[in-house]
């Protein structure tokens, strides 16, 4: 059993989310709940690989071998339903280099991309950095739950839309995509000849009476034209070993992404390698105890909120680590409800906006963390708001 309830000091490890504090809310005195990764160990399969291969004590240049692949291949399969092929898997440092590099690899400048919002930030940077023209499809809510609006996207595709990214399980929202969904989006890129980049690097994390379904499994023939982009790091709290891989059946799409990364000399640590590889064949029932605890600490939160912020609406997730809260209720402008968050409540959560315009009023909550830190957050959330 993995103690999810231990308390980790992560100050001083040079830790993006806590060494950071100052620079992004102006001060270190907030209990950091924005980025999306854990306060949680490493399981100890990956540990005691890792530790075994420092054992050895030479780190020269380093091959993917065909246990990494096997590992991959594996685990879509006992996870995800998903029969790939070893030809179908390259290596790639993140999901955020991926993206950038598919926008270079597939479009020039000046050529449409569209998104979903509100939506994980970096898409926007890989859009309006890289000089291509951004289109927004924003997501609609309704009834607590986001949805995809089809007659939007089909009215903004025109001659110069090249590319679309898809964001499943959707970052900050929740959101797990049903299969018919996910079939009536690859059916309108399919007629509108639009190349599908589908960020999947939270596909382990979905919580009971929901299911990640790839969208290469319902992709028809958009399988030619789907890029899928996936990763351990989310699940086993690695991202710092930068370990993430692309998926394509389309050998020519595949080579001509995977050139940019080759092109920069980037290839895989040896320490992604093996903890990729430790992730993927022993982690299947280390993760189902991960989503027993995130379930845990899903429930502390509607219960919490349902009886004591009740102005907060809670998009309740279908999957992901990550809750959409909505303060728009309040009734307060943006930096007022910043400085409340940070000043009064000392919480550092992931203010909407920065998910696009669409997100305004909202915050997103990371809830990978003890329990007890959870109820001490809202606590601290709850001091601050109680009067207004």
């Amino acid at each position: 059993m993995h103690n999810f309830d231990e308390i980790i000091d992560r100050q001083g490890t040079n830790t993006y989310k806590y060494d950071l504090r100052e620079k992004i809310f102006g001060t270190d005195d907030v209990y950091p709940m924005w980025v999306a990764d854990t306060e949680f160990k490493a399981p100890v399969f990956i540990y005691e690989t890792l530790k075994k291969r420092i054992e050895h004590g030479v780190f020269g240049y380093t091959i993917l071998d065909d246990g990494y692949f096997e590992s991959i291949i594996r685990w879509l399969k006992q996870k995800h339903s998903w029969n790939v092929e070893k030809s179908w898997i390259k290596y790639s440092p993140g999901v955020v280099p991926s993206v950038f590099a598919s926008v270079l690899a597939y479009t020039q400048p000046g050529d449409k991309v569209i998104i979903q919002p509100p939506v994980y930030h970096p898409f926007y940077y890989a859009v309006k950095e890289t000089g291509r023209e951004l289109v927004k499809n924003p997501l609609v809510l309704r009834d607590g739950r986001y949805y995809m609006d089809f007659e939007d996207l089909k009215s903004k595709i025109d001659g110069k839309t090249k590319m679309m990214i898809l964001c499943s399980p959707h970052n900050p929202t929740g959101n797990v995509w049903r299969k018919e969904e996910l079939v009536e989006l690859c059916q309108i890129c399919l007629e509108k000849n639009i190349l599908l980049i589908s960020d999947e690097i939270h596909a382990d994390i979905v919580y009971n009476g929901f299911r990640h379904t790839p969208t290469a499994l319902v992709a028809g023939e958009m399988q030619d034209k789907l890029i899928t982009l996936m990763a351990p790091s989310k699940t086993f709290n690695i991202a710092g070993l930068n370990s993430s891989y692309v998926v394509a059946s389309n050998h020519e799409l595949l080579d001509k992404l995977n050139m940019h990364f080759e092109g920069l000399h980037i290839g895989p640590t040896i320490f992604a390698i093996e903890a990729t590889k430790a992730a993927y064949n022993y982690g299947l029932d280390w993760v189902e105890e991960l989503i027993r605890y995130f379930s845990k600490n899903l429930e502390t939160v509607k219960h919490y909120i349902h009886d004591r912020l009740p102005k907060i609406d809670l998009i309740e997730p279908e999957g992901t680590f990550l809750l959409w809260l909505d303060f728009r209720k309040f009734g307060l402008e943006r930096k007022d409800l910043l400085k409340l968050l940070v000043n009064e409540a000392k919480v550092g959560l992931s203010d909407g906006f920065i998910f696009g315009s669409e997100g305004e009023g909202f915050q997103r909550m990371n809830i990978g963390c003890a329990n007890s830190e959870l109820i001490k957050s809202l606590d601290r959330i709850y001091a601050a708001f109680k009067k207004i």
